[in-house]
């Protein structure tokens, strides 16, 4: 094994003895880029052979979310990595590496594909959520359900986070209690479902374009360790509301119709969970976003903030959240929905 020096001797070790019993024993590491959180993922090469290591330090992330829904997933049909060997007491799986043409990568070297791609990851949604095809369980897998209070929990990080850093502390808690009664009564009258499988993440970056393979298994699941039971809207907001890439409106627009129709879905009604979803997790993520760079001085995510704003914008148009817009009227002024000026110290939150 090559001992890469970005990896600290004694996770190295661990490694080694992890990987002694298999195939890739002694293979060498290419760690690849990182991301927003803890665990990375190390491409091991061996023999004209390759695998994935997930590297999962154990006082930071828990893997067995993965395990459980990578299984699954895998059991069920659809393009999750198989397991090759796991140690969950120390992070460490050992993946199936879907290779490197994620849809992002795809569309940037051939951007022709874009119509072709999304319709390949709208129709596996559509499969996911179909009743017949039994997959969506909710007492398939131990997950929580996307409540009340855990949509909650992430709407809050919007003042938590970002709205101290445009107004200061002590007026951002003096308004979070008007923003959340706002968002309760949104989430009271959204009809929002809780009955299906939502992946959490489903977008650009975490699905891999695998063509060689058949239907819903073109498309190669990433990330999904915090998949939840909650509202079919979610995932296709995740995708067609991307905080990191464009997805021009025409084409979100057939997206959407084209679920609609596979799905038999009631379209108004799920025109206001699309509306109140988005809203939700583009709020959460001008919150963590601006969490990112407060707390960890990752300032390069805030360069994304223009996108979601532009997004939460389109969402705060339906009649839905027409207080809440009046709310982010009054409170955001137009020059603070963009890139910010980070305080470290303006937080209401550790």
């Amino acid at each position: 094994m090559n001992k890469t020096p970005t990896i600290a001797p004694e996770r190295l070790n661990q490694i080694t003895a992890f990987l002694a019993p298999t195939s890739f024993a002694g293979a060498e590491l290419f760690p690849l880029a990182g991301d927003a959180s803890f665990r990375r993922y190390i491409r091991l090469s061996k023999n004209g052979q390759s695998a994935m290591l997930m590297d999962a330090p154990p006082e930071k992330e828990d893997v067995r979310p993965f395990v459980a829904v990578a299984q699954y997933l895998h059991g069920a049909g659809f393009s999750a990595p198989f397991i090759h060997a796991k140690q969950e007491i120390h992070g460490l799986l050992l993946l199936e590496d879907l290779g490197d043409d994620s849809f992002s990568t795809v569309l940037r070297n051939n951007p022709a594909k874009e119509k072709e791609l999304y319709a390949s990851a709208i129709d596996l949604l559509a499969a996911w959520h179909d009743a017949s095809l039994g997959f969506s369980k909710p007492s398939a897998l131990p997950l929580p359900s996307y409540d009340e209070a855990l949509l909650m929990r992430e709407i809050a990080l919007f003042t938590d986070w970002f709205l101290p850093q445009i107004v200061g502390v002590d007026k951002a808690a003096a308004l979070k209690d008007e923003y959340l009664g706002l968002w309760k009564s949104i989430l009271a009258h959204a009809g929002l479902a809780s009955n299906v499988w939502v992946h959490r993440d489903y977008h650009a970056d975490n699905l891999m374009w695998l063509p060689t393979r058949d239907t819903h298994k073109r498309v190669g699941l990433l990330d999904f360790q915090d998949g939840v039971y909650g509202d079919a809207a979610y995932d296709l907001v995740s995708l067609l509301e991307d905080a990191r890439r464009d997805v021009p409106a025409q084409l979100a627009t057939e997206m959407l119709e084209r679920y609609i129709a596979a799905s038999g879905v009631e379209r108004s009604r799920f025109l206001s969970s699309y509306a109140a979803l988005g809203a939700q997790r583009n709020c959460k993520i001008v919150g963590i976003f601006s969490r990112l760079a407060v707390r960890d001085g990752k300032l390069h995510y805030l360069n994304f903030l223009p996108r979601v704003w532009a997004h939460l914008e389109h969402d705060l148009k339906h009649p839905l959240m027409t207080e809440l817009k009046s709310w982010m009227d009054k409170n955001i002024p137009k020059s603070a929905r963009g890139i910010i000026e980070i305080h470290p110290d303006k937080r209401l939150t550790a």
